[in-house]
């Protein structure tokens, strides 16, 4: 009789166990989501500013050696990410393949300059840093013109601030909701104890010796919940990466690590504090209010 007791206090303790853990698990996956497209918003921007490239038109004057002496020069600059040297007869041959004519042969000669097409670094990409080092590289008397799009850098610059602002706000309501959420999981498996505990309390156990089983329990089931998730992040991660390759760039092993170990962290964490409180409330209370609650 005592074996068949053991045995079903044992499951009802695996399963009040795992139930916790699932609905836990499912709560963090989603704040993972949350710190997921942040940080590859964060990279997304960086890779689409630093894809966005201005063209250095550069006079019929100036000789091959003496362009890739500026391409040189122009590479040290803090600002270039990297730059392309493009020759009369590649932006010809270019040209021709697009428009499937040779602008050449009923000109009579070739319409197209020299240019050097430069991609800078993610924080110089902004209309006010493009607009100076226009200047800087105007000075030199052989380039005939700096072409670059203004109005489709300012428009992303905004709609990246837009969409940064607003995945801040989304994370910031859902780690509340989450954490709302995990709360009231950990208050209904603790309420299910609110008698051991009133009578752990009459039998003189101090209220710290009391909570500890308790915490742990629920600390290990926030461990539990964030391996799973993370698992489940990872997975999805390198599912997109190998379906799309150029994801790799903004998928990133370090977005990966931190989103994992902030997971990891609202696990114990948010288990740990809510545990606490949940504990808290019932050591308070008087005996017979626990029949009205």
């Amino acid at each position: 009789m005592k074996d068949k007791n053991r045995n079903k206090s044992t499951s009802r303790f695996d399963m009040q166990f795992l139930t916790s853990s699932i609905s836990t698990t499912l709560v963090l996956l989603l704040l993972g989501l949350v710190v997921f497209f942040v940080l590859t918003a964060h990279n997304l921007s960086v890779y689409v500013r630093e894809n966005i490239s201005f063209s250095v038109l550069i006079s019929d004057d100036m000789k091959e050696s003496d362009i890739l002496k500026l391409q040189t020069k122009l590479d040290k600059q803090p600002f270039v990410k990297a730059s392309e040297y493009i020759s009369k007869k590649q932006a010809l041959k270019e040209q021709t393949e697009a428009m499937g004519t040779d602008p050449e042969e009923f000109l009579g000669y070739n319409p197209f300059t020299a240019s050097l097409e430069i991609k800078l670094h993610s924080d110089y990409a902004n209309s006010d840093s493009i607009a100076k080092i226009e200047k800087m590289i105007k000075k030199n008397t052989n380039i005939q013109d700096v072409l670059y799009r203004k109005d489709l850098i300012d428009a992303v610059n905004e709609n990246i601030r837009n969409i940064s602002l607003v995945l801040l706000g989304l994370a910031i309501v859902l780690t509340f909701i989450s954490f709302a959420l995990i709360n009231n999981t950990i208050r209904l498996a603790i309420y299910s104890k609110r008698f051991l505990i009133h009578t752990m309390k009459l039998v003189g156990a101090s209220w710290s010796f009391i909570r500890g089983p308790f915490l742990r329990k629920n600390v290990w089931s926030g461990v539990l919940a964030a391996v799973l998730a993370d698992a489940i992040l990872i997975g999805t991660a390198y599912w997109a990466v190998h379906y799309e390759q150029e994801l790799a760039q903004v998928i990133t092993p370090e977005v990966m690590l931190i989103v994992c170990g902030s997971v990891l962290v609202f696990g114990i964490v948010i288990t740990w504090l809510c545990a606490y409180f949940s504990m808290n409330r019932y050591l308070k209370m008087k005996a017979n209010t626990l029949y009205y609650i």
